[in-house]
């Protein structure tokens, strides 16, 4: 997925810096208050400095084509194929733990999960197979590839990424391990730090204490959080560092009552499933009342 869009660079270069000024006082915040909402007490087991995340409520996520957001948006999420959108806090999309499709080129064939002699995929997204995560060498094999595409997100200008399929084990057949996967995100995590990234929980509520706490990372994105009564998982966690995407498909009751539970996140959009652009007719995008 390609896309860009077009606004004034001093503009664009204003916010960023005003962004990682954030960032950077939520880093010594942390430091100074360490029982503050969303600062970890221990800091992640890896030793990786966290970065900090801007509060936003007004978000879009654009997985499935980019597209100029409306105006007083103040975060985007996009595929990492995709440019970042000028003037805005934009956060990069990484399938971690599967093969991105069309992708399965771009991996070993070593690295790839395999059962009976053949690629294991996902069962709900049959052109996606998982990785291998079981071995040291196989994660820092794995690491080396997905190093390359969190640093490019850096360069690319991105501010934080977000890590795809975090409970790619649950479907290994117990092949792979919650530790063997949490042993590669902080790997991850850790590489996104280092390029000056954010990085992202992407699902995986149940395993919230972990990834916060060992894995180090900064902020969640959430999918139907609301549908499956997980949103407390990500802000107890998290505090304020979460954004959490509902679907027109799932929606437990009407979108302005998900909006008004006090448990739901301060960010929180309603799309289509699909994530199509507006000039398809599918397109939804609905924000809570500020």
């Amino acid at each position: 997925m390609h896309g860009s869009s077009v606004r004034h660079a001093s503009y664009a270069d204003s916010v960023r810096s005003i962004l990682r000024s954030r960032a950077i006082t939520a880093i010594a915040l942390c430091s100074i208050a360490v029982t503050a909402a969303g600062c970890g007490s221990d800091g992640p087991a890896n030793g990786s400095e966290t970065v900090g995340f801007p509060d936003v409520t007004a978000f879009d996520y654009q997985l499935g084509g980019a597209y100029t957001p409306q105006d007083d948006v103040e975060l985007v999420v996009r595929d990492r194929t995709a440019e970042p959108e000028d003037g805005v806090y934009s956060v990069c999309y990484v399938n971690a733990f599967q093969t991105q499709p069309g992708d399965l080129d771009a991996w070993s064939s070593d690295l790839l999960l395999t059962r009976d002699g053949e690629p294991v995929a996902d069962p709900d997204w049959p052109d996606e197979v998982l990785l291998d995560t079981s071995t040291a060498d196989k994660r820092d094999a794995i690491a080396e590839v997905l190093g390359s595409w969190i640093r490019g997100c850096a360069d690319d200008g991105f501010d934080a990424v977000e890590f795809d399929n975090l409970d790619s084990f649950s479907r290994s057949g117990d092949a792979l391990t919650i530790d063997d996967n949490l042993a590669l995100a902080e790997k991850l995590a850790g590489i996104a730090h280092e390029a000056g990234l954010a990085a992202g929980q992407k699902n995986s509520a149940e395993h919230t204490d972990r990834l916060r706490n060992d894995a180090g990372f900064d902020f969640a994105v959430a999918e139907e959080c609301a549908a499956y009564d997980e949103c407390t998982a990500y802000t107890d966690a998290y505090g304020d560092a979460v954004i959490d995407i509902e679907y027109t498909d799932t929606l437990p009751r009407s979108f302005a009552e998900v909006c008004a539970d006090a448990d739901s996140p301060a960010a929180m959009i309603l799309r289509d499933r699909d994530l199509v652009t507006p000039d398809d007719e599918d397109y939804v995008l609905e924000r809570c009342p500020s």
